[in-house]
């Protein structure tokens, strides 16, 4: 029987060491790396959801209250009226505006408007200050009031006046917006091309009897454009250049047309919501 020297055994046991070792550590270097230590690849990476108008079913035909619920939703930036109502407690607003004066002729007007929420349209606080070359004065909506003002005193503006000033509020774009607050009845009047635009044509009633058409686009759920009759004349105001103002839905630019002639174009140079707005501004001294 012969014996192996120890230094042989020694020198195996030693071999085989270094070739688990080594194996250990081709297995280590291609292992997967740690969640902590793996890079990002931005290729894998899903693209982040956009806003997109509200998704509805094909199969199903729209309805009146579905147009006017998915109109609230965009203006109020996927938040609808909840958010409205949250941001827009009050609303100041500068701008300007041409206007078409009794004599035919274009006046150029700037104007600041102050507005605090009421519970619905008609309990709105409204204020809007005009300036014209010659002449500077206010008119108020409050307390289901409609009065001017000129130097600290308050008068009675001209009917005309007066119902023009409140057309721009109950025949805007609030009559829809606030359709269940104002008790407002809806009625699905259309649906087709015009223009090459597809809409959905909304009709909003308010309590008081007027009527509002609503030019609704079947894409974005926008208003284009709205009409009403007033003494047997057609009005009708487009809206243009929206853009969002606090993550809600403002039109920047409007034009009001009288039997397809333009009386109005207003232009909105800067608009912020949610600021101190004191209600002195509204009280008519009674």
């Amino acid at each position: 029987m012969s014996i192996r020297p120890v230094h042989s055994n020694f020198r195996t046991f030693f071999t085989c060491a270094l070739l688990f070792a080594a194996a250990l550590g081709v297995s280590a270097q291609t292992a997967s790396p740690t969640p902590d230590s793996k890079k990002t690849d931005k290729t894998q990476e899903k693209p982040k959801k956009q806003e997109s108008s509200p998704s509805r079913d094909p199969n199903r035909p729209a309805t009146a209250e579905s147009v006017a619920e998915s109109a609230i939703l965009i203006y109020g930036g996927l938040g609808g009226r909840t958010l409205l109502d949250q941001i827009r407690k009050t609303s100041i607003e500068h701008g300007k505006m041409s206007l078409l004066n009794d004599k035919g002729q274009t006046e150029q007007v700037t104007y600041q408007k102050w507005t605090i929420r009421g519970e619905s349209l008609p309990k709105e606080k409204i204020r809007v200050d005009e300036e014209y070359p010659s002449i500077r004065y206010a008119l108020v909506r409050s307390d289901d009031k409609t009065y001017g003002v000129y130097n600290q005193a308050v008068f009675a503006p001209r009917d005309d006046a007066a119902k023009e000033f409140e057309n721009r509020i109950f025949h805007g774009l609030e009559a829809l917006l606030r359709y269940k607050e104002n008790g407002s009845t809806l009625d699905l009047a259309g649906h087709e091309k015009v223009m090459g635009v597809d809409y959905y044509f909304l009709d909003v009633t308010d309590k008081q009897g007027r009527k509002t058409r609503f030019y609704v686009s079947a894409k974005t759920y926008r208003v284009m454009m709205i009409d009403y009759v007033e003494d047997g004349v057609k009005f009708r105001r487009k809206f243009y250049d929206y853009n969002y103002a606090q993550g809600t839905l403002v039109p920047y630019k409007t034009t009001l047309t009288r039997n397809d002639k333009i009386v109005e174009d207003t232009q909105v140079m800067t608009v912020t919501f949610g600021q101190k707005v004191d209600d002195e501004l509204f009280k008519n001294g009674t």
